[in-house]
């Protein structure tokens, strides 16, 4: 029997629900070393939610030795593939059994409504510890081509301890991205989630422990990122960053890499991702792909589909179309409520952030069509409505700057060659895609756009067969698929001379 859910259900929920705020480090929940916490304010209400520990360089340290342990005692590594992967398999479903707490920890942390975050997030979360559980068993090493004298095994090697920053937009799914492929590569790690969102992190650890992950293995420190995630790049014996976020910090992670001991880096930033709509394509699945593309997740996504480049001819009558199926099919409202599609910004600053480029971009000429304003302020929640902005030209800042919000840029165009052209007018290379019946065209403008994600006449569709990651200032190294495996090994060679 499928169960009903009802606001009156989560307010039930939370009245039972433990918030833990501590460190997960070797095993076990911590204070940070200073006793020092801070509060987490609920961006749905706005009322104070979870104390969370207040890390330091000192509490890294901590984390980072028992990584360190654990790693150097091969009681991981060592472990025989099959054991390691049915631990992980059991991880993958103590946290389908928990999905409910799961979802409200992270809907209390970052807004969403509590059924995405239920269907969406924990269930992407334990299938990717489950994808890359199963991967344990299935990677092979090689023997390089020799005379007939000698024999060259080529080990693919796990890197030692791998330390993970991840966002606040998605945080269960993109720590799966980083811990499942880590994890089953034989590596331990170091999780700092962002300060706006560690509750799930720390709960997902507890969660591995329980499932025979041995003690050390997945460390979590809380904190704010100058004084917990800049002592993790900075840190010595941390042999790769592992990075989710803006462009802004990507680029002080490279240069903390710099500074200490030339670690690894893999970098999933920021994104201004293009849809280009020609004349001739399926306007109503146009129009449903942008919206969704756009306004999904309050539009804190980083492939979201912000820049609408449409066919002059067509601009209207889509515009139109996106804005009626965006006051139909995607409602806004509390995050309990099971009608919300989406719900609250991150926190009031960031909310305010968004308000004022909105404000730019009007003073710059960008005509508000509909929504992009902000709403529900009587909850004490932080929620802007979705929006649309027309008559712009792709050098204003709303079609620049990455918003993460919902507001969408409309920007006209004639030519096939203008599109492109547009299209690749950015720093940015994460995502981007292009309706058209054409077909041709649509295999032109695949190969044409750069960026590391391009669809044909959808948007936002993938599994975890398929690499993730961007071109340019989006980023380099990719999570998901096998290939993300490779980001957290090295290849060694053993050589063997007969005679």
């Amino acid at each position: 029997m499928t169960k009903t859910y009802t606001r009156d259900y989560w307010n039930s929920a939370l009245d039972g629900l433990k918030l833990e705020g501590r460190h997960f480090i070797g095993g076990e929940h911590r204070t940070a070393a200073s006793g020092e916490t801070f509060t987490r304010i609920r961006p749905m209400d706005g009322k104070p939610g979870a104390e969370l520990a207040r890390g330091t360089t000192v509490d890294i340290d901590a984390a980072v030795a028992s990584a360190r342990a654990a790693f150097e005692s091969g009681v991981w590594r060592k472990k025989e593939p099959l054991e390691k992967k049915k631990i992980m398999l059991r991880w993958a479903e103590l946290i389908r059994a928990h999905g409910e707490e799961l979802a409200m920890l992270e809907t209390l942390d970052v807004g969403k409504p509590v059924l995405a975050s239920l269907n969406v997030d924990v269930r992407l979360c334990a299938d990717g510890i489950q994808y890359y559980g199963e991967m344990i068993d299935k990677l092979y090493d090689e023997i390089a081509p020799t005379g007939p004298n000698a024999r060259a095994l080529v080990r693919k090697v796990p890197l030692g301890v791998i330390g993970a920053i991840t966002p606040w937009n998605y945080p269960m799914i993109i720590d799966a991205w980083k811990l499942g492929p880590a994890i089953a590569a034989g590596n331990s790690v170091v999780l700092k989630p962002a300060e706006q969102s560690s509750l799930s992190a720390i709960r997902l650890a507890s969660l591995a422990v329980e499932a025979g992950l041995p003690a050390g293995v997945l460390n979590v420190v809380t904190g704010y990122g100058e004084e917990a995630g800049k002592p993790l790049a900075l840190h010595m014996d941390v042999d790769m960053i592992a990075f989710t976020g803006s462009t802004e910090v990507g680029k002080l992670i490279m240069g903390y890499a710099a500074q200490s001991n030339v670690k690894r880096v893999a970098l999933e930033l920021g994104g201004k991702s293009p849809l280009v709509v020609f004349e001739d394509a399926d306007l109503d699945a146009a129009a449903s792909a942008v919206a969704w593309g756009c306004f999904y997740n309050s539009g804190e996504t980083c492939h979201a589909s912000t820049r609408l480049l449409v066919q002059r001819s067509v601009q209207d009558k889509l515009i139109a179309k996106i804005e009626a199926l965006t006051k139909s099919d995607i409602a806004l409202a509390h995050p309990f409520e099971p009608s919300a599609q989406i719900g609250a910004l991150i926190e009031e600053a960031h909310m305010q952030k968004v308000l004022r480029m909105i404000a730019v971009g009007e003073k710059e000429g960008a005509r508000r069509a509909f929504g992009a304003e902000q709403v529900l302020s009587e909850t004490g929640g932080y929620y802007i409505s979705p929006g649309v902005f027309v008559d712009m030209t792709n050098d204003m800042s709303l079609a620049r700057q990455e918003i993460f919000g919902p507001v969408l840029a409309a920007i006209p165009f004639d030519t096939e060659e203008e599109a492109l052209r547009l299209a690749n007018d950015t720093i940015y290379g994460l995502a981007g895609a292009v309706f058209t019946k054409d077909m041709d065209r649509a295999h032109r403008f695949s190969e044409e756009i750069h960026a590391g994600t391009v669809w044909i006449n959808t948007y936002d569709m993938s599994n975890f067969a398929t690499p993730f990651g961007g071109f340019k200032q989006s980023g380099f190294g990719r999570d998901r698929s096998v290939h993300a495996i490779d980001k957290y090994c090295d290849y060694k060679t053993i050589w063997q001379q007969f005679g």
